[in-house]
């Protein structure tokens, strides 16, 4: 029977071109989402993978959505934590609601899906659990305090999730990715993309999602078995850990 893996804000983006690859290699794919409907119906559509729509920030949500799940398609074995939002501003600006929100949707998430999958996956002695972090939780970002923390929050929850697991037969990754061609990118004025972003990275482009994707599937897979508590940075040269 094939494998699980449950993809977080996984009907758009980055995480829409994770489910597909996903699905493409195999797997039983359930794709999260919170707040676009006509987005994830269009998306169940399209590529039949199942859509579950609740808030990963929220600990019971989390629990009762992965309980639906897991009666829907069995036991969860792959688990990526994809979802995330941004709320920009410089921090003397930035009103409290935004860095709660980003804390609570980017990094309170991680806590809030593993703990949900964390035991099954114990007890069946095998897990894959990739996290989506970014190029600016490696660097930092102006007018990204909330999101640069966050982010280079789930490289250290990763780090310190892969020791506690490995003997588990689990193994816990991050992937950092950089600018990539999805609908927020995209939403940068294409004046500003050329003439600041696009120029600052050596390849000279925007990633794909799907590039990101394959970088998920791999470490989803069995040929990945040794590596664990590392971070995958897939950025086209722009920010060299």
């Amino acid at each position: 029977m094939s494998k699980v893996a449950v993809v977080t804000g996984g009907t758009r983006g980055i995480g829409r071109a994770v489910s597909i690859a996903l699905q493409d290699a195999g797997y039983r794919v359930a794709a999260t989402y919170c707040g676009n409907e006509e987005a994830a119906l269009a998306f169940n559509n399209e590529t039949a993978i199942a859509v579950y729509k609740f808030d990963v920030g929220d600990f019971a949500h989390c629990q009762k959505g992965v309980a639906d799940i897991e009666q829907d398609l069995g036991a969860i074995d792959v688990l990526v934590n994809n979802a995330g939002i941004t709320r920009d501003a410089m921090l003397h600006k930035m009103p409290t609601e935004h860095w709660r929100c980003v804390m609570n949707t980017n990094m309170d998430s991680l806590f809030n899906m593993c703990r949900n999958v964390i035991d099954g996956m114990r007890e069946r002695k095998y897990g894959r659990i990739i996290n989506i972090s970014s190029i600016n939780g490696q660097k930092g970002q102006a007018g990204q305090t909330n999101y640069s923390a966050a982010k280079a929050g789930v490289i250290g929850f990763t780090k310190a999730l892969a020791q506690e697991t490995a003997a588990k037969g689990i193994t816990v990754n991050a992937i950092a990715p950089g600018y990539v061609a999805t609908e927020m990118v995209k939403a940068v004025p294409q004046e500003v993309l050329d003439a600041k972003i696009i120029p600052t990275i050596p390849v000279g482009r925007l990633g794909e999602p799907e590039e990101i994707a394959h970088g998920v599937v791999f470490l989803a897979s069995e040929k990945s078995a040794f590596i664990t508590g590392t971070t995958l940075t897939i950025n086209g040269g722009q920010y060299i850990a």
